[in-house]
């Protein structure tokens, strides 16, 4: 028996939703508790071609496609819900494609030259249907009530990439060959109301490939909606790596290693008027899938270090919830998740992830069960700012505190924030919340005036989103001075020398500042040569007095957008 392990290397980010009920608790100490779970196993394949999910008996299916030589036979992996395994099946050849039929009574498993039946009840093979030779790995989908699978051909394997391949199916009990083939090892994925996805992954023989869908409703294949993605000049062509429908039919999910996820409509293909966000930096698109209920959608990526490998968030692109991000990397978990590597339960309980590591020759199973229950949240208190003067140009921190309801956050939460001045709207990225629910958002203003700063909590799929909480600070000129050191006498033949230094704090000045310098003597008060400030704030002053007594030598600064005006003066006893 191969017992499956938790892993908690997940970490949940911000989403968006409704606020809804009262009565919350800052959280204290953290709990052991993760808003999703993740039973991890660990696969007994070297190589991997497809999984099936049987939500009737609740089992789940990993074939190991071991196409490297043509007398090799194949491995299939049966696991139950919980990640248990509770079988293996040994194929009489090479093994890839996996498909159930409607009822899940039968699993199909393609193989070198035929398609094997299973029982899913007893696991025993029930029929075996001739084929044409598949040298290079078939894929099988079940829709319209018919069997559908690819045949690709080539002599070698390093051409399987570019091999021909056919759509042949079992239709009404009998081979068929359907008539359609392409170059490059085609996909096929079932979806609901008879229809059927056929797509092309990029290759040297198709550097625009197609992705079509067609109705298999009736005997003969029906070629709806088809699309090609290179633009005029032959950029944007579809690097295919996964496809899926939504629950409803009515959407189609590629995972484009070129472009992301895209979202197509399925009547024609065309884009979908709200799109998914942007993968992160560094995830490069691997898989998509959509679960039974229609609430998730789970996107696979390959990524490095702490880049999510899969993102699992509301199928509904126009929700701005922000997903549940696993990472995965190492022994225990894989580095990514293998191209068309998940398949959710009908219910929308469990997601199935296959992963693998980089060299792709080790293979994990994830059981990932999405929280059923969302909890609420409120900032309390409201916001607070030190300094409390606050000024252009200079460090503000913003203080607040976040409350929830339920058991703790596997990871640290998150707040948003934003300052709106009278240049617009300015975003200030995430704060993390601690552990007991305060948080600080640092800012520098750079506008004298008022600032106002909204925080948010978007809510992860276990915490509703709470509601926005704001304060105005009011955001003055920084301050800046000028000192000055001057002898206590001289003379109108020597003349007088006076050293300073000129700081202005805040946003550093787009160039040097500039001093006035005023003279006032028994004779009157009149303007001397302006000095300018050198780099380190330094700046000397030089006159001849023209008068004896006291005089009193007074420099300023005016100013600017940003910082206040500063002046000094110093008096100096002048002799003949």
């Amino acid at each position: 028996m191969n017992t499956a392990h938790r892993s908690g290397r997940l970490a949940a980010t911000l989403l968006t939703a409704a606020l809804a009920g009262t009565g919350l608790t800052v959280a204290a100490a953290p709990a052991a508790y993760a808003a999703a779970s993740d039973a991890v196993v660990k696969l007994p394949i070297s190589s991997y071609s497809a999984i099936a999910v049987d939500s009737v008996h609740q089992r789940v299916f990993v074939a190991d496609s071991n196409t490297g030589y043509y007398l090799n036979k194949g491995t299939i992996a049966v696991y139950d819900f919980q990640g248990e395994r509770v079988a293996t099946l040994q194929t009489p050849a090479h093994v890839s494609g996996l498909a159930l039929n409607a009822d899940s009574s039968r699993l199909y498993a393609g193989l070198r030259e035929q398609i094997q039946t299973y029982d899913t009840t007893t696991l025993e093979p029930a029929l075996l249907t001739n084929a044409s030779t598949d040298t290079c790995g078939r894929d099988l989908a079940f829709s319209g009530g018919q069997l559908y699978f690819t045949t690709p051909y080539s002599q070698y394997l390093g051409e399987c990439p570019t091999a021909q391949t056919y759509l042949d199916g079992v239709v009404n009990g009998a081979y068929t060959r359907t008539g359609w083939n392409d170059s490059g090892k085609l996909q096929l994925e079932a979806g609901p109301g008879g229809r059927m996805l056929m797509g092309q992954p990029l290759n040297a023989k198709a550097a625009d490939p197609f992705v079509t869908v067609y109705d298999t409703s009736g005997d003969s294949l029906v070629r709806n909606a088809a699309r090609r993605f290179a633009d005029s000049a032959g950029h944007g062509a579809l690097n295919l790596k996964d496809m899926a429908f939504s629950a409803d039919g009515s959407k189609v999910a590629l995972a484009d290693a070129a472009y992301g996820t895209r979202l197509l409509n399925t009547d024609d293909l065309s884009d979908t008027a709200d799109a998914y966000p942007a993968l992160p930096a560094g995830a490069t698109a691997s898989s998509v899938a959509f679960s039974g209920d229609g609430k998730y959608l789970a996107r696979g990526a390959a990524a490095t270090g702490a880049t999510p490998d899969l993102l699992l968030q509301p199928a509904d692109p126009t929700d701005a919830t922000a997903p549940l991000e696993f990472v995965f990397e190492g022994s225990l978990d894989g580095d990514r998740v293998a191209p068309r590597g998940m398949e959710w339960s009908a219910d929308g309980s469990r997601l199935f992830a296959v992963t693998t590591n980089a060299a792709g020759s080790q293979y994990w199973l994830h059981v990932i069960q999405p929280p059923a229950v969302q909890y609420d949240t409120a900032f309390t208190g409201g916001l607070t700012h030190s300094p409390s003067a606050a000024v252009a140009g200079e460090p503000l921190a913003v203080r607040g505190r976040l409350q929830w309801d339920g058991p703790d956050p596997a990871g640290p939460l998150k707040v948003t924030a934003v300052r709106q001045d009278a240049d617009g709207t300015h975003q200030l990225g995430t704060a993390t919340v601690k552990e007991d629910g305060t948080f600080t958002v640092l800012d520098e203003p750079d506008l004298v005036g008022e600032s106002t700063y909204t925080v948010s909590f978007l809510g992860d799929l276990t915490h509703r989103p709470a509601t926005d909480v704001t304060t105005t600070v009011t955001v003055g000129k920084a301050p800046s001075s000028i000192t000055l050191t001057a002898p206590e006498e001289a003379t109108m033949s020597g003349g007088v020398h006076i050293t300073g230094t000129f700081a202005a704090q805040g946003k550093a000045l787009p160039e040097r500042a500039t001093l006035t310098v005023k003279r006032t003597d028994r004779l009157g008060t009149g303007t001397l040569s302006s000095v300018t400030v050198a780099a380190d704030g330094s700046f000397a002053v030089d006159d001849l007095p023209r008068a004896r007594r006291d005089t009193t030598y007074t420099v300023a600064w005016a100013g600017d957008a940003l910082h206040e005006g500063a002046t000094a003066s110093a008096t100096v006893y002048v002799r003949r």
